[in-house]
This record gives structure tokens, C-alpha cells and sequence, in this order.
């Protein structure tokens, strides 16, 4: 029965993957928060494997190191004599539905082997695209294992809110399951794609830096404005040097939201981290095009990328004139980064009243955010002086004769 669960589970393509050729490093240079969760993971693995009791849930993207751990842990109880059954969701809902046209075991004997099977490795949950049968089934398999405490993996790239709330319920359940989130990007792309990662305008942004942003002290800003100013650059910088919550930069075109929102980004790539940094209606677009027929890329891969970036930033931000889809793929987006709490900073040139509600209501929340406004003139109105706003009204008047 070992050997035939063996073959069923495909463990063979998987032989390489073993604790032994895990490399928490990765093939790039992964930033330290990066680094420290593919420890973690590799840590909690091992430490599952040893044991064998109760759960494990390993989260993150696709190419982390989610499937290799997994399968670390299931070759190392094969190796143990451990009766394990490796299989990705879709794999054992297909492998389900087959036993009813198979000779060999009638579905009740498939499905309450796969219910009991000590160790039960399930890779890619979320993935797959059910049938009310179908999750039914892969409901009652993990309940039943869930109930007696089964020893079982599992690993997903989705959020827990995309996937069967009562499977959620179970995983949510820390007496019995460990999670681990993997924040390391794919390590399957090339290290010279990982600089900048896919979206990302950042290279654009290069020169962008804080040594070169000004101050304006030559320009005649009225004292408030310019501790406004400084109180950004000041603002950006720590949250450069030490990245944790959300950073909220508010200002008409021109102030120099961009080229802090850049600085903050060429700062960590200089460290050797991948931060993504995006114009939110080219973001819009990007998503869009997924859906053409020339796409190579699918929506889902896309999607994830950017709202699991450790450090993602948002220029432009404006949901006032989107469309109801686009402003529900920017929730979605904020929404999971608010409850991940991962480093996120946005520029805005509207005021936080313009913006959606939801959206809003998360950036008000002062435990995670700090809103930074920039109530000041823009610096390309001029060189060496601003105009007044008397003077920009006979301006406009001008004009307009």
C-alpha cells in the first residue's frame, strides 16, 4: 500500500526536494525580513517533520519554497516508513472523481484513504476551481482530519478570506495548526528580473533619491510649509530606514510626493531588497490586459505579486473616477495588506475624503498608518520664487481674455 500511495502522491518528481537542498538564502539577495520568514519555514518544517503531530499551514506566492518544504516533509516520512500521501488539491479531487470509474477501488475506499492516511501533504489549496461536490468533499477530508487530529501540511498562495470559511475556521485554530507566511519572491525568475521586480517603474525613479530632494529653504514658503515640507522628508526617510506599516503622502502634483515615495524604494533596493513600486492607473491596466488573449501572464500570478510585495509602493492613488471593478481590485489590494500589515506607502493628490471609505478607513487607523499632507505649492510653478495665489488668479484671468 506504501508503494502504491508512493507513486500515487508523484513523490518521485519531488525526490530532490529534501531539507538538505532547501536554501533559505535563496538565488538572490533576499532582504532580511525576506530571509528571516524562509528560516522560519524551513525551522517549522523541520520541526513538523520530527514530530509529526498536528497541522501545518505554510503561506506565501508562487515559487517561495512552499511546495519544496512540503515536500521535505513528506519524503522524510516516506523515509521513516510513515504511510504519506503528497497530492495537490485539483490532483485529489481528479483522483476522487476517476474512482468512480476505476476497477481497482470503489470511491468510499479512495476517499476514506486519503480521510485516514497519517500524514495527508495538500499543496496549492485555493487553487482549484470546484464544483459544490467537489468542495463538499475536500471539506469533509479535512474536517475528518481536523476532528482526530491528523497530522497534515498544507500550503496556499491565497488569502484565507478566498478560501471555504469552514476550512478557514479549522486553520484558524492555533492549538493544532502552526502557520508560517513566506514573504521571499519566486526564486524561479532570474536574479537580475528580482532587482525590479514585474510592474515595477523603480529603475525609472533611479536618480530619485533623499540626497537630492530639496528642501526649498531658498524659495519663499511661508514657515508653516516649510516645516510641512521637512516633516515629509523627515517622515520618509525613518520610514526608509526602518520599514513597518503603511505611509500615507498627501499634496498636489508637484510637491514631491514621487520623488520621496521613490527615495523610500532606491533606499531598500540599495540594501539589496525588491520593492515594487507602481502608478496605480498603469496598475489598473496591467491587471486589465491579463484578460487579453496575447496575455502571458495569468490575473491571479499578477494580482498576488502586488499585494504580497513586502514593500509595495502606490503612486498616484485616486478612486474617486474609477470603475466600480477597478476600485474593488484596490480594496482587495489594501485590504489584505492592511490585515498582513505589510509595508505599503502611497501618494495621493486627492484629499482622504475623495477616496474609497474602505480604503479610508484603514489608512485612519493610527496603530498601522501615518498620514503625512504636503499643503504646499508646487515646485515646478517656478524657480527661486512661488507664485502667490493672487498672482495665479491675474494670471488665470489673463488667460482667460
Amino acid at each position: 500500500m506504501q508503494q502504491r500511495l508512493f507513486r500515487l502522491s508523484n513523490l518521485d518528481s519531488f525526490r530532490h526536494m529534501t531539507f538538505e537542498t532547501f536554501n533559505p538564502q535563496g538565488l538572490v539577495n533576499l532582504g532580511a525580513e525576506q530571509t528571516r520568514t524562509l528560516e522560519m519555514a524551513l525551522n517549522q518544517a523541520t520541526q513538523f517533520a520530527r514530530r509529526l503531530e498536528g497541522w501545518l499551514l505554510l503561506m506565501g506566492g508562487y515559487g517561495c519554497g512552499k511546495t519544496h518544504l512540503a515536500a521535505a516533509i513528506a519524503n522524510h516520512a516516506v523515509s521513516l516508513g510513515v504511510p504519506t500521501l503528497f497530492l495537490t488539491v485539483p490532483d485529489l479531487l481528479d483522483w476522487l472523481r476517476f474512482s468512480f470509474d476505476s476497477a481497482d477501488t470503489t470511491f468510499e475506499e479512495r476517499f476514506n484513504e486519503i480521510r485516514n492516511i497519517q500524514l495527508l501533504v495538500l499543496d496549492d489549496l485555493g487553487t482549484q476551481n470546484t464544483t459544490a461536490w467537489a468542495a463538499e468533499k475536500l471539506f469533509q477530508i479535512i474536517n475528518h482530519r481536523y476532528i482526530n487530529r491528523l497530522p497534515t501540511v498544507i500550503t496556499t498562495n491565497q488569502d484565507l478570506k478566498e478560501i471555504d470559511g469552514r476550512i478557514v475556521s479549522r486553520l484558524l485554530d492555533t492549538e493544532l495548526v502552526s502557520k508560517v507566511k513566506i514573504t521571499a519572491p519566486d526564486y524561479r525568475r532570474k536574479a537580475e528580473d528580482l532587482s525590479h521586480p514585474p510592474l515595477s517603474v523603480l529603475h525609472l525613479h533611479q536618480e530619485q533619491t533623499f540626497g537630492n530632494f530639496s528642501l526649498r529653504e531658498q524659495e519663499k514658503l511661508t514657515p508653516d510649509q516649510q516645516q510641512m515640507i521637512e516633516k515629509a522628508f523627515k517622515t520618509a526617510h525613518q520610514f526608509a530606514e526602518n520599514p513597518r506599516g503603511w505611509l500615507v503622502i498627501l499634496g498636489a502634483y508637484g510637491v514631491g510626493k514621487t520623488h520621496l515615495a521613490a527615495a523610500i524604494g532606491n533606499y531598500r533596493h540599495s540594501l539589496g531588497e525588491s520593492p515594487m513600486f507602481v502608478v496605480v492607473p498603469d496598475l489598473l491596466d496591467h491587471l486589465r490586459a491579463t484578460f487579453g488573449p496575447s496575455s502571458n501572464i495569468s490575473y491571479d500570478h499578477l494580482f498576488d505579486q502586488v499585494r504580497m510585495s513586502p514593500l509595495l509602493i502606490l503612486d498616484d492613488l485616486g478612486t474617486q473616477s474609477a470603475t466600480p471593478w477597478a476600485r474593488e481590485k484596490l480594496y482587495q489590494i489594501f485590504n489584505y495588506r492592511y490585515i498582513a500589515r505589510l509595508s505599503t506607502v502611497i501618494t495621493s493628490s486627492s484629499t482622504l475624503e475623495e477616496l474609497d471609505p474602505r480604503i479610508r478607513s484603514r489608512m485612519l487607523d493610527k496603530r498601522i498608518c501615518t498620514i503625512v499632507a504636503m499643503d504646499i505649492p508646487s515646485y515646478r510653478v517656478g524657480t527661486g520664487t512661488l507664485r502667490t495665489e493672487k498672482s495665479r488668479r491675474k494670471r488665470g484671468e489673463r488667460e482667460s481674455d
